[in-house]
């Protein structure tokens, strides 16, 4: 490929943020390859919005000493955590760095943490602050942060593990989830990785992370096959070592990137062995994706379903349509992508799980009430805000992934009514 044309430019841009937006598009078309991949990585952070009101961590913990407190704490977390939700989507849907908020997404998944067993909105909006900040950074770095994150430590009870009476939560998910995976390790490591991370705590007043020496295991730990008198951080290292680690980092870039489909394994081998040559470089790691053949390949055009952010957000991104931005976190959750509150500590579904029976009737909905009604009431005219789509196989090109699978009305209609069919159109629901 010399040089992108429409459709590579369209993918490039709609895989790396919410949605095809057309000015990016035109930015992109004739760059030869490389550099559109370069000019895309390149983007600035786009600050959020200013928080909404959170209760201090201090609060929480003289709260929450008997049932009736309890039971506050966890009505004014409900009640902050729909505030942090708008907050996000309106930064989704506002900012200028689609690439670095789709990462801070996707590592908001990979490394879940919830209102519901947090009870702290100000922990988790300190989180998002966290993976935001390394979204295209270096992993190593990101896993050390995330583990030592008092968020993390609330809601997989690191911050209860002490040499006394070891909690082997957050051991048992970073090193099934985070990093080396099922049966890469036995239950003996996993017991072991707790005991180094005891005395990983938060302070009872400033909720951040400190370490107290006392409440720490020194003895002689064996992890993966290593033994020695090992840290916490030192048991993060000798994980990220594993030649699994990288897989499954790839893996995931992947199924986020290239295709709901089962990944070759030769492909996903050499994408680790780059990744650890860059020491666990993110965007090193993006850019070995997003200039693989198996990116740019035809097979995998539309070969990703929008996940419900993807498909609200990114409509209301390029399309010149209205919806009260207060309810789409309320929508987001009746599709199954509640923002910090996923269901289980594996995160969101994903691929084909997006599109169930009941699912998609939501999907659809939404879609039929933002493209009607007053809901269609423009931001500025269709027709200026696509002066240079000329006939409806360019709009279905710009819209679609894929070729539209209902046919064309045999009479012309308006831009407007072109648009409602393709939006409704099933193929809409790929990207």
């Amino acid at each position: 490929m010399d040089k992108l044309g429409f459709a590579e430019a369209r993918h490039l841009v709609s895989r790396t943020g919410f949605s095809p937006e057309w000015e990016s598009i035109q930015r992109l078309v004739g760059k030869p390859m490389p550099q559109a991949v370069d000019f895309i990585l390149q983007q600035r952070h786009s600050s959020p919005p200013s928080p909404p009101s959170m209760s201090p961590w201090s609060r929480i913990v003289s709260l929450r000493q008997n049932a009736r407190t309890r039971k506050m704490i966890m009505r004014t977390a409900k009640t902050e955590g729909k505030g942090l939700q708008r907050w996000w989507v309106k930064h989704l849907l506002a900012t200028k760095a689609p690439l670095i908020e789709r990462m801070t997404l996707f590592w908001h998944n990979v490394f879940p943490s919830t209102i519901a067993k947090t009870l702290s909105v100000k922990l988790l909006y300190q989180q998002n602050l966290m993976l935001r900040k390394h979204a295209l950074g270096n992993f190593r770095t990101l896993l050390h942060a995330v583990a030592k994150d008092p968020a993390m430590l609330v809601y997989l009870d690191g911050h209860m593990n002490e040499k006394l009476a070891p909690n082997e939560n957050f051991a048992r998910e970073v090193l099934e989830l985070f990093t080396v995976g099922r049966r890469q390790f036995t239950e003996n490591d996993m017991r072991e990785a707790a005991r180094a991370f005891t005395g990983w705590t938060i302070d009872d007043r400033s909720g951040r992370f400190t370490y107290d020496a006392q409440r720490h295991d020194t003895g002689q730990k064996t992890i993966l096959g290593k033994r020695g008198n090992f840290t916490g951080e030192q048991a993060l290292d000798i994980m990220l070592r594993h030649p699994r680690t990288a897989e499954r980092l790839a893996e995931r870039f992947w199924a986020e990137f290239v295709s709901v489909a089962r990944p070759d394994p030769a492909v996903i081998r050499q994408w680790a062995q780059q990744l650890v040559s860059s020491h666990y470089d993110i965007s090193a790691l993006l850019k070995t994706v997003l200039t693989s053949n198996a990116f740019w390949a035809e097979t995998h055009r539309g070969a990703l379903i929008k996940s419900p952010v993807e498909l609200a957000v990114g409509t209301l991104r390029i399309l010149p349509y209205t919806l009260p931005r207060d309810n789409l976190a309320h929508q987001l959750t009746l599709m199954g992508q509640p923002l910090f509150n996923q269901s289980t500590v594996k995160g969101w579904a994903s691929g084909k799980e997006w599109l169930s029976t009941q699912s998609f009737l939501l999907r659809d909905s939404l879609l039929r009430n933002m493209t009607r009604g007053n809901l269609r009431t423009a931001k500025s005219g269709m027709d200026r805000l696509l002066p240079a789509v000329s006939s409806k196989e360019e709009m279905a090109q710009w819209l679609l992934a894929i070729p539209p699978i209902n046919p064309f009305p045999e009479k012309e209609g308006s831009k407007q009514r072109l648009v409602r069919d393709l939006v409704l159109d099933p193929a809409y629901q790929v990207c």
